[in-house]
């Protein structure tokens, strides 16, 4: 199934960094990890944003992609 992730935060928090990232980054990375996604549910769409981006989910809103 194909999903479009149209918003997602990230838990850029999280982890004990010795140095942070920026504002820019995470834009940056936020923005790399939006758009169409292939996955076989809401659970599998989760951890393969997670994967990619190396970075844990606060929160994820995605549209399904019935075409």
């Amino acid at each position: 199934m194909k999903y479009n992730v149209t918003y997602v935060q990230f838990d850029f928090d999280d982890g004990d960094f010795d140095d942070p990232i920026t504002f820019e980054e995470q834009v940056q990375i936020t923005n790399d990890h939006l758009g169409v996604w292939e996955a076989a549910d809401e659970d599998d769409l989760i951890e393969e944003v997670t994967t990619a981006s190396g970075w844990c989910i606060k929160k994820i809103d995605y549209e399904i992609q019935l075409k």
